[in-house]
């Protein structure tokens, strides 16, 4: 990973719910390196000083603040005090880094989120986590049409691999791909990218 100074201000690193309930061993098999990764990411984020906010799904046990669909059976991921909604370790929160609670597959029905962006000038969304067909693939959807630019850190997310590649292969017109070896690069792409839409 290459990198150069350049202002990073105005992006953002989303990760989302990198919880056990969303792990299986299927994405284990197919992404062994998923937490390495992850912290590599990590490391290069709180470096380069990259704000990082952690998006997190939580629900209450008695149904209450369950999607529709989900009450009508009997189990939703990430159950308050439960195993599934803990957070992997290489995901954990730095002191300072905001963390979001999520109940739904798009991170950006919190307005708490997309408040939080536009009062910090943000202007380009990066997005890790799980998983790359549901909640990634919608929040970045999201994050597109609210009028930011959008990154998908392909080995930082995870999914059932043929999903994953699917998902990242048929929305080139929402989001951009990187990786964590040429995210530095891409930044400094990127950064020409919000330059030529200001001038606009």
């Amino acid at each position: 990973m290459t990198e150069k100074d350049i202002n990073v201000d105005p992006f953002v690193l989303l990760l989302i719910d990198v919880q056990k309930d969303f792990w299986t061993e299927e994405m284990s098999k197919a992404f062994p390196d998923y937490e390495k990764n992850l912290s590599t990411l990590l490391e290069f984020c709180r470096r380069k000083r990259v704000e990082v906010v952690h998006l997190r799904a939580l629900f209450r046990a008695d149904k209450s603040d369950w999607m529709a669909r989900y009450k009508l059976g009997d189990w939703t991921p990430c159950i308050e005090g439960t195993a599934g909604a803990e957070v992997f370790p290489s995901a954990r929160e730095n002191p300072g880094e905001k963390v979001i609670i999520k109940r739904t597959f798009d991170s950006f029905q919190n307005p708490d989120l997309v408040s939080h962006l536009r009062q910090n000038k943000k202007q380009f969304v990066l997005v890790a986590g799980l998983v790359t067909s549901v909640c990634v693939l919608f929040t970045a959807a999201s994050a597109a049409q609210k009028g930011f630019l959008v990154g998908v850190i392909e080995d930082c997310c995870a999914d059932e691999p043929d999903a994953h590649g699917q998902t990242l292969e048929r929305y080139p017109f929402v989001f951009s791909r990187t990786t964590v070896d040429t995210i530095s690069s891409d930044l400094e792409k990127w950064k020409a990218d919000i330059t030529r839409l200001a001038g606009r």
